[in-house]
């Protein structure tokens, strides 16, 4: 094969031996009944004596990281799904054909061994092969330059390699696996029920996202894969499903970087009779109690930095938030477009002459504030102009009731008192919609059966949507989004 070089061609021919041979290369009639991870929790402080008194024969099965010969005595690392354990091989307790099988073995190969438990002189519990059968024999060899920042793209590209070899990376995905098992508990445990809604819509709706588009052939018609599963997720609360939540994939046509990827991962739930301050007590309880499961704390510490999710959320509006990480702005300056516009272009602001008040506020938000929010912080207060599905405030028409939550300077969640009323909704989603014909990429569609769901009665609701995969971040440490992802986009080579 192309690119495999004279390393793989000596393993095919030897392959090729062994089927003509009459042998099978790819036997699957070894049957392991221990892990390496077990072993050595059954071992526990047990000595050289004490195992080989207890004369226990186990049978383990994996792939060789590494092998080494010491005079007479061979060693070797296996690896399986629960970790390593040493494999040591002799003339005095191995039979011919299994000395033979490991002389063929490389770093990379999987095998499967019988044999009892013994500690070397150092102390390291290994398994004293008594049979070896090499399972699986690697074409490609195990690269010896894998780890390091350097080799950080091909770990994304070819993520089983990294798998292999650093056992860092598997231990963010199982840690990743047991955040959302964590998540569901808490959920299940409190009466919501978890549903699935379209990937593939006719309208994309939920947010404010450019979509991906494909095409039906069947049905003759282009269908977008879903920004966000919101509007039909409220379509259940108006039927009835007074408590959901969707651990679901959105697909958002936009950039990369450490903390963006176009496939993702969200958290949303939707809650009858409850109103964004509820959501916000709900959130700070569901966040203590995952990372207290996970972490077996309420604090932990992300690139350096101490947080700590027992006390109570710090809150402020946006309004606050900007006046106090803009120290020369002033809430005058806030209310005046034209100073507002002159302050956010002297910060950077895109267009900012251009923008309407509150969306100007926002982007200024964005660019001065989010990545000063350290501890928990939830922001609230968000300008009726980029909510669109969210309730008006009762104290300030021109603001929703509306917040996102901020850790570590990461937006982790984003959570609103739903708009219920059919009518405004619809004015809404129509001005989405003349702002999209105007060349708005990110500006919703008009969906006229969501007005119809609305006109049914969905009663005073709030939800939420909080990215696991940037929760997943926080709490294993990881700097990129890209770190726990099993296959991030990638630009093609």
């Amino acid at each position: 094969m192309p690119g495999e070089g004279k390393y793989a061609e000596e393993r095919r021919r030897w392959i090729a031996s062994r089927r003509n041979a009459g042998e099978d290369p790819y036997p699957n009639d070894f049957r392991r009944t221990d892990l390496a991870a077990s072993l050595r929790d059954d071992a526990g402080g047990m000595d050289r004596e004490a195992l080989e008194v207890c004369s226990r024969s186990v049978r383990v099965a994996g792939r060789v990281i590494g092998k080494r010969e010491m005079g007479a005595t061979g060693f070797a690392t296996l690896r399986d799904m629960s970790g390593d354990i040493q494999l040591m091989v002799g003339a005095a307790f191995t039979g011919k054909a299994s000395l033979d099988s490991f002389a063929r073995v490389d770093a990379g190969d999987i095998v499967g061994v019988e044999g009892g438990l013994t500690r070397t002189r150092t102390g390291e519990l290994t398994v004293r092969v008594v049979k070896m059968a090499l399972l699986v024999k690697s074409l490609r060899p195990l690269p010896k330059e894998f780890y390091g920042l350097k080799d950080i793209e091909q770990r994304y590209r070819k993520r089983y390699l990294d798998l292999i070899l650093n056992p860092g990376s598997k231990a963010v995905f199982q840690q990743r696996a047991r955040i959302i098992s964590s998540i569901r508990r808490f959920f299940d445990q409190r009466d919501f029920i978890e549903v699935e809604t379209p990937m593939m819509q006719q309208l994309p709706g939920g947010a404010a996202a450019r979509p991906f588009v494909t095409h039906h052939n069947a049905l003759g018609v282009d269908l977008y894969l879903r920004v966000a599963p919101e509007l039909y997720l409220k379509r259940l609360v108006v039927g009835g499903m007074e408590q959901v939540y969707e651990i679901n994939r959105n697909f958002r046509n936009e950039g990369v970087s450490t903390k963006h990827n176009p496939e993702f991962t969200m958290l949303e739930f939707y809650r009858a009779y409850a109103n964004h301050d509820d959501l916000m007590a709900f959130t700070e309880e569901l966040l203590r109690a995952v990372c207290k499961d996970v972490k077996a704390s309420a604090r932990f510490e992300y690139q350096g930095l101490q947080c700590d999710l027992s006390q109570p959320f710090e809150r402020l509006t946006m309004d606050e938030a900007l006046l106090r990480h803009n120290r020369d702005l002033d809430e005058g300056a806030l209310r005046n477009p034209q100073r507002l516009a002159e302050y956010a272009a002297a910060r950077g602001v895109a267009g900012a002459a251009s923008l309407e008040n509150g969306v100007l506020r926002l982007a200024l938000f964005e660019k001065t504030v989010e990545h000063e929010l350290r501890q928990p912080t939830f922001v609230t207060s968000f300008p009726l102009a980029v909510s669109p599905l969210a309730r008006p405030s009762d104290a300030r028409p021109d603001t929703v009731d509306r917040f996102e939550l901020y850790i570590a300077g990461i937006e982790i969640a984003n959570g609103f008192s739903e708009l219920n009323d059919a009518d405004d909704q619809r004015r809404r989603l129509q001005h989405q919609a003349a702002v999209k014909t105007a060349g708005d990429d990110e500006a919703m569609y008009y969906d006229g059966d969501y007005i119809e769901a609305l006109e049914h009665g969905l009663p005073p609701t709030a939800g939420e949507g909080i990215g696991i995969d940037r929760l997943v971040m926080l709490l294993t440490d990881s700097a990129s989004i890209r770190d726990v992802i099993l296959f991030p986009q990638m630009r093609p080579k």
